[in-house]
């Protein structure tokens, strides 16, 4: 159950942030190779795997803050991040055999976080006198909670 607790956390991670998700779980899954080694997740156990998701993440919380980069709820915002969702769900039920069921759990905790992070980000603004800048900062920080959190929960 703890499982798909730290799937749905992670999905809504990407929701808020496509790449930090996948970034935790590569980071994860490097050290923690043995619960995933004989399964196809085990590329995500390389050093490589984490270092190229976390380049992803930085590159992705400098573009947010870009006036011109589009809300996430349209589709080539929102398709990454449901496939992230998706996609760290997978991983995780890897080495238990449950990489559908998590996989379904992460694609909805990714729709959570992209829509309620879509409204939390626009109600925050407006409390900052209708400044994204400081609001979308926070988001980020809300989301690297969340995944540390779901990093904790994985090894309860």
């Amino acid at each position: 159950m703890l499982l798909y607790l730290a799937v749905l956390l992670l999905g809504i991670v990407a929701g808020l942030r496509a790449f930090i998700a996948p970034a935790a779980v590569s980071w994860f899954a490097c050290l923690h190779p043995t619960d995933f080694s004989g399964t196809w997740a085990s590329f995500m156990t390389s050093v490589w795997a984490g270092i190229i998701f976390s380049v992803l993440a930085i590159v992705e919380l400098v573009t947010d803050q870009l006036p011109k980069t589009p809300s996430r709820k349209v589709p080539m915002q929102l398709i990454p991040r449901l496939v992230s969702g998706c996609f760290c769900g997978a991983v995780l039920g890897a080495p238990s055999g449950s990489s559908v069921g998590c996989a379904v759990v992460g694609i909805i905790g990714a729709a959570i976080g992209t829509f309620g992070g879509s409204e939390f980000r626009s109600r925050l603004a407006k409390l900052l006198g209708g400044k994204d800048h400081p609001a979308a900062l926070i988001e980020d920080v809300v989301a690297l909670v969340i995944a540390i959190v779901a990093v904790v929960i994985l090894r309860a």
